[in-house]
Formats: structure tokens, sequence, C-alpha cells
């Protein structure tokens, strides 16, 4: 069976041609861009980062990578989340800087992630929280990060991590349940 042009042309990018993901560009555009909407979706109004911006400095990021073996394309476009999610926190760090959130009320994990775009210090306490559950589990974190920052389904996330998607789900829920929790307890001790 012939490899896709999608997976030859990653392959070709870990090996060392960066023009392969000029190439790949233009077949993972649509969806790269459809994820900056997902991310900038519940952004203010006149906001400086626009979804083609964030799609442009996420690929300038993703060429400048040391890191790019890429499986397939949901890795891609995982990683590809990932470096959204990084650009869009340190645009909030940079705009919220020594505010860290206090005085944020709580909320639910799934309404804190939707509005966390609009609310920088919301943001910056979620990727805290993800970066604390990254230290306990790193799995889990990245399946919340393919799930609610990548839009990726479960599915996807288990082809990704070559994982059933039974063992995905449960994972996820636990992910969601110490997260929810954890953004809880900051949001009582003011943090």
């Amino acid at each position: 069976m012939a490899t896709p042009p999608i997976t030859r042309m990653l392959q070709e990018f870990a090996g060392g041609d960066k023009s392969a993901l000029d190439r790949l560009m233009p077949l993972v555009y649509a969806e790269l861009r459809r994820l900056a909407e997902g991310y900038l979706r519940n952004e203010r109004t006149g906001h400086t980062l626009q979804p083609t911006a964030l799609v442009h400095e996420a690929y300038l990021r993703l060429v400048d990578q040391n890191h790019s073996d890429y499986q397939s394309r949901g890795h891609f476009l995982a990683v590809a989340a990932h470096v959204m999610r990084q650009i869009l926190i340190d645009h909030a760090r940079a705009r919220n800087a020594g505010k860290r959130g206090s005085g944020q009320p709580g909320c639910q994990l799934d309404e804190a992630i939707d509005a966390a775009i609009e609310r920088p210090p919301l943001m910056i306490a979620i990727d805290d929280a993800l970066a604390a559950l990254e230290q306990i589990d790193a799995r889990k974190a990245k399946l919340i990060e393919m799930r609610f920052f990548g839009g990726l389904t479960a599915e996807e996330s288990a082809g990704v991590l070559e994982l059933p998607v039974e063992k995905v789900r449960g994972e996820l829920r636990l992910a969601q349940a110490w997260l929810q929790r954890q953004l809880d307890s900051d949001a009582s001790s003011g943090a």
C-alpha cells in the first residue's frame, strides 16, 4: 500500500527536508485555520491576533522546531495545536504580566476552555494546570490538549498515541476531573 502524501511529506520533513513543510501546508491549511478559528472564537473583538496570523506564526515555529518526527497527519495537527496554544499563552502572559488570575471565579472545565481566550488570566490558569498535570501524567495532559485545544476526536487521539479508544476516553475523563479540581482549588485559594 502506498504511503499517503501527507505522511510522506511529514517523513521528508523529519528527514531534514524543510521544503516538505512548504508542500504540506496547502494540504493541511484548512484544518490549521479551523484550529486557529476555534482558539480565537471567544476572543475579544479587535484582537490583534487573527486566525491567519496564528496559523502563520505556528508555521514559523514548526519550521524552526528541531523535533519534527511526525508520525501521521493527526500527530502533526496535535503538535500544531500545541504550538498555537503556546503562542496564545505567550500573548496572554505578555498582556497580563503580574495579574495571574487572582480573583477569577471558578467555573466548569468546558466553560473555562471556551472562555480562556477571552479572559487571558483564565488561559494562564489552564496552562498552569496543564503543566502541573504534565508533571504527574504527561499522556493525560497530551490527551486534554489534543481534544480541547486541537479538536481531535477520541479516535484520532487514539491513533496518534497508538492506544485503544476506550483507554483514551477513560484517561480523558480522569484528566478532566483532575483539571477541574485543580481549577476549582486555584479559584478558591485566589491563585
